[in-house]
């Protein structure tokens, strides 16, 4: 059985709880937060702590926290030589405190506290110093369900920039043309099949083959009574720079 300490009580350590606490050959030993509230409804399923004085060592111990908060804690932490992770896709893995065996359980995916998430369909990027901890840590994923990946710093830091590419901006995009259709009083909901058909082709085919509409096809004509419809500025700047894109990278010409 391999002891996990998680320390956080944000929307990542909630999903990472329910994901141990739901596996066999992991155990949720403790969970730490600042604030008593957050945790209280758990407190009959894993030992819940709010002094980190409290914190007993453990095979695991996560840090789920803002990457602000990693090296602080991972300080504060009243014991040395064990494993410690942070979750973080973009901080580095010696932003943990040296006195620790350190690594990086980075799980890409999007997380909201109230949306289940299958946890194997969340790919883990694994980053270790040690080559045993590597070891520990390919257990824990198997015992959770998850798909894992052996990368370095850089590998991690550049899938964490296009996550945010494919998806915080993808969803801002989402957002925009659920404003523009609730300004003509047109439901959202008749979009959505365009969307997860979108997100199905890129399984099967690269974006680059997926890619459809006005721009590649260099149509003006409808490209301009686009940008005619568009009463938000910032929608048509999107609308144009995002149009120039997709035109170079398809060979086409500006606009």
């Amino acid at each position: 059985m391999i002891n996990i300490n998680l320390i956080g009580a944000g929307n990542l350590a909630h999903h990472l709880f329910r994901g141990i606490y739901n596996s066999e050959g992991v155990k949720l030993q403790q969970w730490y937060s600042r604030d008593k509230k957050r945790l209280s409804a758990f407190s009959s399923k894993t030992g819940i702590i709010h002094d980190l004085k409290a914190l007993q060592q453990a095979d695991l111990t996560i840090l789920a926290v803002s990457d602000d908060a990693i090296g602080e804690l991972s300080s504060a932490l009243p014991f040395d030589d064990q494993l410690v992770v942070h979750t973080s896709g973009s901080v580095s893995i010696h932003e943990l405190d040296k006195k620790h065996r350190r690594g990086v359980f980075y799980p890409l995916q999007t997380f909201s506290k109230d949306v289940d998430v299958d946890f194997s369909h969340v790919p883990f990027c694994l980053e270790i110093l040690e080559k045993e901890d590597l070891i520990l840590l390919k257990k824990v994923c198997e015992a959770i369900g998850s798909p894992y990946y052996k990368i370095n710093t850089e590998q991690r830091q550049t899938l964490h920039l296009a996550a945010v590419f494919v998806n915080n901006f993808t969803n801002q995009l989402y957002r925009i043309g659920h404003e523009i259709t609730d300004i003509k009083n047109i439901n959202f909901d008749i979009l959505k099949p365009l969307i997860l058909e979108t997100a199905k082709k890129v399984q099967e085919v690269s974006p680059y083959m997926a890619q459809t509409g006005p721009a590649k096809r260099y149509d003006k004509k409808t490209i301009k009574r686009h940008l005619k419809l568009l009463d938000n500025p910032l929608h048509k700047e999107l609308y144009e720079l995002l149009t120039q894109s997709i035109q170079q990278t398809h060979g086409r010409k500006k606009l």
